[in-house]
């Protein structure tokens, strides 16, 4: 029976009785795969999941895993964690608009990327062509907050991470912003990172797409967002205006055309996809003499997949390449996760 005087029960009941008719209440989430044994007296069940992902070794990786510019030393470029960071705040805004719940909202946002690769989409890529099955970062997030790291998180939160990326259908509407949050954050700080970089002007962008958003980064990102407000309002689906939605989507390809195929910002790709194929190689080798006989790819996969870029780097250096004295290579890590092979 839940003590009506506890600061969880007066939250949870604020929500039923303030937000929208179409938000994701807390105190009828469908649960988790593991009951917990003790409900916490203060924090609803979707406010554990933003914690216990904010806590998480796979969160704090981000901050060394790359947005579009590789291993960057300039510290004013995005990486993973600040692109999650900055989905967080937008989807969290327009969540906070619609009465939707929020502390969902923000724990989708901050798991939708955990099981990034290192070298962002590139090094997804070379996982997705090496891996039986293919790669799928949304997948692998999945992986890392039920199996790797067992955070044994709300399904709801679980589902909105597997479907954050577009072309998916989201089952909730917290999801769904989340899903719009994530494009247009990197949509916004991509065209910012890459004036930064010297490789487009703002008046480089599409006519049309500037005279529809502005060239100016605030006043486009906020026409973006106000533009989903606007069109989703007491409504039951999270949607944005067939304009907005048109122009959102040719400033998308543009960028696609003119930065994250063909650009000076992809110069270093092949070296980087390298480093992954040669790491991949590797640890199949070492997997398959420490484990004759036995399926070990999947632990090979989230080794690689779970790695920095810089952590990435430094391995490649110490297999491969030569030092003047001997320095064996020493791969605990990886070891252990051979070990326990059995206990999934």
């Amino acid at each position: 029976m839940e003590d009506i005087n506890s600061i969880k029960y007066q939250i949870e009941q604020k929500e039923i009785d303030t937000l929208s008719p179409y938000a994701t209440k807390s105190r009828f989430t469908a649960g988790r795969k593991t009951p917990l044994e003790t409900p916490y007296p203060i924090r609803t069940e979707f406010q554990r999941d933003r914690d216990r992902i904010l806590h998480s070794k796979s969160f704090r990786r981000l901050k060394h895993k790359t947005q579009v510019f590789l291993a960057p030393f300039n510290d004013h470029f995005r990486t993973r964690l600040t692109h999650t960071l900055e989905v967080s705040q937008i989807a969290r805004t327009i969540s906070r608009a619609l009465n939707l719940n929020e502390d969902l909202t923000e724990a989708i946002s901050l798991g939708h990327d955990l099981g990034h690769t290192p070298f962002g989409h590139c090094g997804e890529k070379v996982l997705d062509r090496l891996v039986k099955g293919g790669f799928d970062h949304n997948v692998q997030s999945v992986r890392v907050v039920e199996v790797l790291e067992n955070m044994n998180l709300c399904r709801e939160t679980v589902e909105g991470i597997l479907t954050h990326s577009w072309g998916l259908s989201p089952k909730t509407p917290e999801a769904k912003v989340v899903q719009f949050a994530d494009k247009i954050a990197y949509i916004n700080h991509d065209i910012e990172d890459s004036v930064r970089a010297g490789i487009i002007a703002e008046d480089d962008l599409p006519a049309d797409c500037i005279k529809y958003f502005s060239s100016n980064k605030s006043k486009r990102l906020g026409r973006m967002i106000m533009d989903i407000i606007n069109s989703s309002y007491n409504k039951p689906e999270v949607t944005m205006s067939e304009e907005g939605w048109h122009y959102v989507t040719k400033l998308r390809t543009w960028m696609f055309d003119n930065i994250y195929i063909d650009s000076p910002a992809k110069t270093e790709e092949s070296k980087a996809s390298r480093i992954i194929e040669e790491l991949w190689k590797y640890y199949n080798h070492i997997a398959k003499e420490y484990c004759p006989g036995e399926n070990t790819e999947r632990i090979v996969v989230d080794y690689i997949s779970g790695m920095t870029d810089q952590y990435a780097i430094e391995r490649f250096k110490e297999i491969f390449i030569p030092k003047p004295l001997f320095n064996p290579v020493h791969d605990d890590t990886f070891i252990k996760m051979l070990q326990s092979r059995t206990q999934e």
